[in-house]
């Protein structure tokens, strides 16, 4: 059984930072990729970073210079460093792992981040 468990949200002002973690269990972690999308209300989830197994990583356009995806293959745990934060990132966050990037299989439950302005 494949579980991811993200912690870390919570309500920051703007210009500040989070740092989101995703544990996971189930699966040979540093096999897999993992990915960060974010969902705000009414909107359709999106994709925010990703990092594969090859040490790659690929962000949206919007988070670029700003967030930064790492993964630690021994605790098998990745993260989402958010910095610069701004209102328009506020979301549910969710990580996901997956065969390959853009292939996602399992999803974690979400954790919400609130910026405020």
């Amino acid at each position: 059984q494949v579980q991811l468990v993200e912690s870390g949200g919570g309500l920051v002002q703007a210009g500040g930072s989070l740092k989101l973690s995703c544990a996971a269990s189930g699966r040979t972690f540093s096999s897999f990729a993992m990915g960060w999308f974010r969902q705000a209300p009414g909107k359709e989830r999106e994709f925010v970073a990703r990092s594969w197994s090859d040490g790659s990583t690929r962000y949206t356009d919007s988070v670029k210079g700003r967030f930064t995806i790492s993964r630690d293959n021994a605790k098998n745990t990745v993260y989402l460093q958010m910095n610069s934060l701004k209102p328009e990132d506020t979301a549910v966050y969710y990580c996901a792992s997956g065969p390959r990037p853009g292939v996602y299989d399992y999803w974690g439950q979400g954790t919400q981040v609130t910026v405020s302005s």
